[in-house]
């Protein structure tokens, strides 16, 4: 793949997961786009959710373990990875398993993450 395609292709995958975070209508927790990161997003959750509860639905129901916050983030916010050996598709079936959680477990959202982010990768001339 490369070094610079490898680079790309984690800056395309972090772009649609911010995509669907905003679709979903919560927070990325870092604000400055200067500052977004081809790891990983952070997603707050609104007040009065927990995100561990919200991960441990997800555990249970989809055996998928988003991110947890760390230190004094602790409960409050959760983390996707779109770092590695990934694809379009394994970033899809991630998001599809976040959005399925987040109605299990009661978390105020929006429907239309995981199209969201298909529609950045379409637009990119990725999927359909």
């Amino acid at each position: 793949e490369g070094r610079e395609n490898t680079l790309a292709r984690h800056a395309r995958l972090a772009k649609a997961t911010r995509a669907a975070v905003a679709a979903w209508g919560l927070e990325n927790f870092c604000l400055e786009e200067s500052g977004f990161s081809s790891a990983q997003t952070t997603v707050k959750v609104p007040a009065g959710t927990d995100a561990d509860s919200l991960r441990k639905v997800i555990l249970e129901r989809f055996d998928m373990s988003p991110g947890s916050g760390l230190g004094k983030l602790k409960g409050t916010v959760f983390r996707i990875g779109h770092l590695g050996d990934i694809n379009e598709l394994t970033v899809a079936g991630t998001l599809c398993g976040v959005e399925m959680g987040l109605g299990l477990a009661g978390v105020p959202h929006r429907p239309g993450g995981v199209r969201a982010a298909l529609d950045v990768w379409s637009a990119d001339g990725g999927v359909a």
